[in-house]
């Protein structure tokens, strides 16, 4: 751990073996083995430092040629309360802190160990966008730091079938990695350092051997998938959706593009590394472009196309239809459940969840909080059942054996149902309570227990909030200027795209707004709080809404969302 001063060891006289490959690279561009690189991670308060997140430690690895020159770490004091959720993820507690040094004594150390070097980081936009930050805070000029992302180098490198995703957990094993990553900054830097090592050794028998073409890397693609490039020579320059179809037309895979014919062509010539795809190349016979006017307008038509054919090289967007909501009955004494779509009868949901782990765990951390009853079935007004063992232990109101009264039981319902829609305080101040105590004693698994289910709430509830939002307004016509100086129009229905367009040049734009609206699908709302379309297609829409610079044409109905809601917390667990 570090006092108040940064601290770097040196390591030039230290020789590491583990990537002896590079010292045979051909000196084209700048060698790998001739590029000092500097492997960063830092550990923070939060999300962003937009949001008044801080830097809590730095760890950093230079490495050249693949030796160690150097090892830099040292924690920083944020002056502000480490989150609980934080301290039980990262370990780094208030009191480790208390006498480190501010980012004002720590970035400059940081920065001077690091001149001269091409940055490194995993999800790099993360960590440079801090350093960044407060390096302009301080009225500090950037070095021209090259930046490596070795998230972005891992995707193009491992496969679905060797990792379930390109977490640095998950690299780190791929690559054997000497340093388990346990969010703590030197050792993610160390095991981020095996990680860029394990992955420049593979791409060396490729053919990669200078920085150039490590940061441009696309696979060679094999000769029988390069004579396949005429079926692109039909697509036009336009942005769209194209779909790659076998033999008897059926579809093996979904994609959108800004430019169709370029982007089809490079699945023939470069720049494709999954291994699935390179199979669903060799099996494609034809290809199927549809333009569209609008880049919101691409997105929204994959998912609808995906969900239609469900391709089986796509691997997301398949199954929208496969959804899991809680519910808040209504009945004489309300109980929480989770059902799988949503009926007009006058219950709140909220939903849907990612997946049915999530939405388990949220109802968890809301029977953590609401008293609840947790049994199954209706009861009457006037119940006469047996007490069941979480009355016994006061996790219960027990209606079932009278041993609460109506009004008492409404009152917690009054309050989880204003939690669910409208204010989640209640359960983010008690749940981080409990994370609190827990990690006080010291009790991190259980803490992280408690942790996983208040970000399922949160993100749950957050995105009911922003969806049912949506979904209330039967019509929300939106235009932006984009970069090329076009205005992009779209219509949205009860949060489903209705119409897209955009504004011909010379064109009488509220001519052009009520053609496209008058032309717009017809659109009628879904049952309860879920929109008209898939939530994803609810998603995409509402970023594209959230957008900087996108002015509001119309607004038939109130798209509000609460001032006390869970979007708030929610990026607390982005």
């Amino acid at each position: 751990m570090s006092g108040r001063v940064p601290t770097v060891s040196d390591m030039a006289g230290t020789t590491t073996t583990q990537w002896e490959q590079q010292r045979s690279f051909d000196e084209l561009g700048r060698p790998l083995r001739d590029v000092t690189f500097c492997v960063v991670d830092l550990e923070t308060t939060g999300g962003t430092p937009l949001d008044g997140s801080m830097i809590t430690e730095i760890g950093a690895v230079k490495v050249r040629g693949g030796e160690v020159l150097g090892e830099f770490q040292t924690l920083v004091n944020p002056h502000t309360a480490i989150p609980p959720f934080i301290a039980v993820l990262t370990g780094i507690t208030n009191g480790m802190v208390a006498d480190a040094p501010p980012i004002t004594a720590a970035l400059p150390a940081f920065l001077e160990f690091a001149a001269g070097s091409v940055l490194v980081a995993h999800n790099a936009k993360f960590d440079v966008g801090f350093l960044r930050h407060f390096a302009q805070q301080q009225d500090i000029p950037w070095p021209g730091f090259e930046v490596l992302d070795t998230v972005k180098v891992a995707r193009r490198v491992v496969t679905r079938d060797e990792a379930p995703n390109h977490k640095l957990s998950s690299l780190a094993r791929v690559f054997r990695s000497g340093t388990t990553p346990n969010h703590r900054a030197l050792a993610d830097a160390r095991a981020t350092v095996d990680v860029l090592h394990g992955m420049m050794e593979r791409l060396g028998g490729l053919g990669v051997h200078t920085l150039e073409e490590l940061q441009t890397y696309s696979s060679k693609v094999a000769a029988a998938q390069r004579r396949k490039r005429h079926l692109a020579d039909r697509l036009p320059h336009a942005p769209g959706v194209y779909m790659f179809c076998d033999e008897r037309s059926r579809v093996l895979y979904v994609g959108t593009s800004k430019d169709l014919r370029r982007r089809v062509r490079s699945y023939f010539t470069a720049s494709e590394t999954r291994s699935r795809i390179g199979e669903m190349v060799q099996i494609a016979a034809s290809v199927t472009g549809i333009t569209c006017a609008t880049a919101l307008e691409a997105e929204v038509r994959e998912l609808r196309l995906i969900a239609e054919h469900k391709p089986s090289y796509n691997r997301r967007s398949r199954h929208p239809e496969k959804m899991t909501f809680l519910k808040l009955t209504r009945e004489p004494w309300p109980r929480l459940s989770l059902v799988n779509r949503v009926l007009d009868d006058d219950a709140d949901y909220v939903g849907p969840f990612s997946s049915r782990g999530a939405a388990e765990s949220c109802l968890a951390a809301l029977h953590e909080v609401f008293p609840i009853r947790q049994c199954s079935g209706r009861l009457g007004k006037r119940p006469s059942r047996s007490a069941c063992v979480l009355a016994e232990m006061g996790r219960c109101l027990s209606p079932c054996d009278g041993s609460a009264d109506s009004d008492t039981y409404a009152a917690v319902v009054r309050q989880l149902r204003d939690a669910l829609l409208r204010d989640p305080d209640d359960v983010v101040e008690i749940v981080n309570e409990k994370m609190t105590t827990l990690a006080e004693q010291e009790r991190f698994e259980e803490a992280g227990v408690q942790r996983d289910r208040l970000a399922s709430f949160v993100r749950a509830a957050a995105r009911s909030q922003r969806l049912t939002s949506l979904t209330r307004c039967p019509e929300v016509v939106a235009a932006r200027r984009e970069d090329d100086g076009r205005w992009t129009v779209h219509v949205v229905r009860y949060g489903r795209l209705a119409a897209a367009g955009v504004i011909p040049p010379g064109a009488l734009a509220t001519a052009y707004v009520d053609q496209l609206r008058a032309s717009a699908e017809t659109v009628l709302p879904a049952v309860g709080p879920v929109p008209a379309a898939t939530a994803e297609e609810s998603e995409r829409i509402l970023r594209w809404l959230e957008q900087p610079g996108v002015r509001l044409v119309e607004v038939d109905g109130e798209w509000t969302c609460p001032v006390a809601g869970a979007g708030r917390e929610a990026r607390r667990f982005a």
